[in-house]
């Protein structure tokens, strides 16, 4: 066979004109690579890649099914079958044809498990969820089912005041009401290491909302946990002083406190939350400083994280603040 028509050959020039940006070059070189060797799937798949560049992707994604089809009738080699499933998902991904997209990857991955592509389809399919999770937002829909919540949680029925309230997260997640409100009918429904984190959610969202503060108090009292309430009653105070129910929760802390002093030191010490605040070489640089100069503690406590570990330290009785 003549080198000039060897199909091999029309390939490389083809590569060379694609590498060149000639695309209409590389598609008459490609085109008679097809002419002279119509069973091989490479051909095809390069021909995809021009037309994907070009911007063509419906005719990529057509290049890729031949490829595929040619492929199964002639057992190619399962690498290069993967190879055009993934071209075509890249046309569908570049279509902003996400599930599409997704799936041709899938499909590849199902021929031959490229590492790569493996890490494509994760992130594709971590932005579909993502891109769902935002379509779903509705604070208006949000709003309606926080009150039918509502309802249902005035008249006891804290089951489907639940369901109410997951569906007003679901459908406005930056809303710390809504993880407060949820908190409250959680702690009812005596589920309260949820409701603490659903406490935890509000307060991080809107660090003065009052509310966040009393709920997490309410549910630590419910759990007899009387210093960690105490605290997050505080907490409270520290936003607003004349709040009346976070003045009766702190009393009725103080009251019912009645834990041994050196026993709660010791609980608090074992505590892995304690200790890993200990083993942090930035805590520990700061205590130092606290220890020369107790005015700081002063700038630390404007910061939340620094300052719940730091109340954290004073209930373990590891420090004292004023």
């Amino acid at each position: 066979m003549n080198d000039r028509s060897c199909p091999s050959r029309k390939k490389d020039l083809g590569n060379t004109a694609y590498k060149a940006k000639d695309f209409g070059k590389a598609h008459q070189h490609y085109d008679k690579a097809i002419e002279l060797d119509p069973k091989n799937i490479t051909f095809y798949t390069n021909k995809a890649a021009v037309f994907y560049e070009e911007g063509k992707l419906d005719e990529c994604v057509e290049q890729c099914n031949k490829a595929i089809d040619i492929g199964r009738e002639t057992r190619a080699d399962y690498k290069l079958i993967a190879k055009a499933m993934a071209r075509a998902g890249n046309a569908f991904q570049k279509k902003d044809d996400l599930k599409q997209a997704l799936s041709w990857f899938e499909k590849s991955l199902s021929e031959f498990r490229d590492p790569e592509l493996v890490k494509k389809a994760k992130a594709l399919e971590k932005n579909i969820k993502e891109a769902e999770r935002l379509a779903y937002v509705n604070p208006e829909i949000a709003k309606k089912e926080k009150e039918s919540g509502n309802e249902f949680f005035k008249k006891g029925d804290y089951p489907t005041a639940m369901r109410h309230y997951n569906e007003a997260v679901k459908r406005d997640p930056l809303n710390a009401i809504l993880y407060s409100n949820r908190a409250a009918c959680l702690t009812k429904l005596m589920e309260f290491q949820r409701a603490l984190e659903d406490c935890d959610t509000c307060i991080k969202l809107d660090p003065k909302f009052i509310k966040g503060y009393i709920r997490k108090a309410a549910a630590l009292t419910a759990m007899k946990e009387w210093s960690q309430a105490q605290r997050a009653y505080e907490d409270a105070l520290n936003i607003d002083s004349t709040n009346a129910e976070a003045q009766e929760g702190l009393r009725n802390c103080i009251r019912n406190n009645d834990e041994d002093p050196e026993k709660a030191r010791e609980r608090l010490m074992n505590d892995p939350e304690v200790q890993e605040i200990l083993r942090d070489p930035g805590m520990r640089i700061l205590l130092e400083q606290m220890s020369q100069d107790p005015g700081a503690v002063r700038e630390h406590l404007q910061n939340p994280e620094i300052r719940k570990k730091l109340l954290k330290l004073r209930d373990a009785g590891i420090i004292q603040m004023r």
